[in-house]
């Protein structure tokens, strides 16, 4: 990493925070700081879970705690064990924090408007598209992938998400039943493993492997990333974590099988170091084959 590049990082975050008011304790005028007004922000009107705030907000325990204490001794928010799960704390709004919140809104939309009005047209398009492409890679650079138990909400969430997008996708549908088959156990430590990846308590794709130690072999399955992030590297970051935990566990090859109309990925195969071959699984949603030596 370049010296240069912190540097730009680091100016870009000090003139951040001057131009949008987070140096000063009463944020927006308001009698809180930015963190606070924060949190307030992203209660919802049906409330929030503690944990969900905690994992999207990056807060420790002990921090959102004394900030939601905060909140209550104001008088703007309750926090009770949810009557459907005793073991969920959950964080709800009062009349009083709706209207403070419509405040903030208010007062938001006024701060938006300060940075936009003294620019011309052309400036306001290139500072919000570059806002965009910011908020973008500032989610890529969030991003945390690990080995997750198949059966976790997460997990669940992205296998769920990939089959719904193969049956978009694929000329005849696709039903998992008729797909070689990658289980929970397939995809569970020893026989393999899942990987998840997420940002701010977010899932947002995953990728499989099945560990066939007899052979060395090792076969990627059920590789997928939300729409949302896709053109940010995360499918690539997934693959190549794959390929380094199949070779952590021995595996010479890497193999997966791809359908013809998944372009995208097959271009990132090609370019990740896979070699297309003929086939070698029987799986009736593919046209092609790839391996990818990890021996070097």
């Amino acid at each position: 990493m370049e010296r240069e590049q912190i540097d730009g990082v680091r100016r870009f975050n000090r003139a951040v925070t001057q131009r949008v008011g987070a140096l000063h304790d009463e944020y927006l005028s308001r009698d809180r700081s930015l963190g606070l007004s924060r949190l307030l922000w992203e209660i919802e009107a049906d409330g929030a879970e503690v944990r969900v705030l905690r994992s999207r907000l990056g807060l420790d325990s002990g921090y959102l705690s004394r900030q939601l204490r905060r909140l209550e001794s104001d008088g703007l928010v309750t926090t009770d064990p949810d009557p459907d799960d005793g073991r969920v704390r959950k964080v709800r709004l009062t009349e009083a924090g709706v209207t403070e919140r419509a405040v903030l809104d208010r007062a938001s939309d006024g701060l938006a408007e300060s940075v936009l009005d003294p620019l011309t047209d052309g400036q306001r398009v290139r500072l919000v598209a570059a806002m965009a492409e910011v908020e973008r890679l500032l989610l890529a650079s969030q991003v945390r992938v690990g080995i997750t138990d198949p059966r976790h909400p997460d997990a669940r969430y992205c296998l769920r998400s990939y089959f719904e997008e193969l049956g978009r996708r694929f000329d005849a549908g696709f039903d998992p039943a008729r797909s070689l088959s990658a289980s929970d156990e397939e995809m569970t430590l020893p026989h393999g493993l899942l990987l998840v990846a997420s940002a701010q308590g977010t899932p947002l794709g995953c990728g499989a492997l099945k560990l066939h130690p007899e052979t060395r072999i090792a076969e990627v399955k059920r590789m997928w990333t939300s729409p949302d992030v896709r053109g940010l590297g995360l499918g690539r970051r997934i693959l190549e974590r794959l390929a380094e935990e199949a070779g952590a566990r021995g595996m010479r090859i890497l193999r997966l099988e791809t359908n013809r109309t998944l372009a995208e990925a097959r271009r990132l195969y090609e370019t990740a170091g896979f070699v297309e071959v003929e086939a070698f699984s029987a799986e009736r949603y593919a046209h092609h084959w790839f391996e990818r030596n990890l021996m070097g």
